[in-house]
């Protein structure tokens, strides 16, 4: 049981010092892989011309990215 208890508690600690490096620095966890990149895959969906609904989707993000950079304090 004191095993569980620490395991907790240290995953406590971690996710919290990883919630006060979000809230200082306002930049999101990311992985050290690469991701898609890696496999010179430039984006999730690789089609040459996007569907409607994807172009949709991506028009919505571009604006929402804008929105923040407009209204960004720091």
């Amino acid at each position: 049981m004191s095993t569980f208890i620490a395991a907790f508690l240290f995953l406590l600690v971690f996710f919290l010092l990883m919630s006060i490096g979000y809230l200082i620095k306002r930049k999101a966890v990311q992985g050290s892989c690469g991701g898609l990149g890696v496999l010179g895959i430039e984006k999730a969906c690789d089609c040459d011309e996007p569907c409607d609904r994807r172009k949709a989707k991506d028009a919505k993000e571009k604006a929402r990215q804008e929105r923040l950079a407009q209204h960004r304090i720091i």
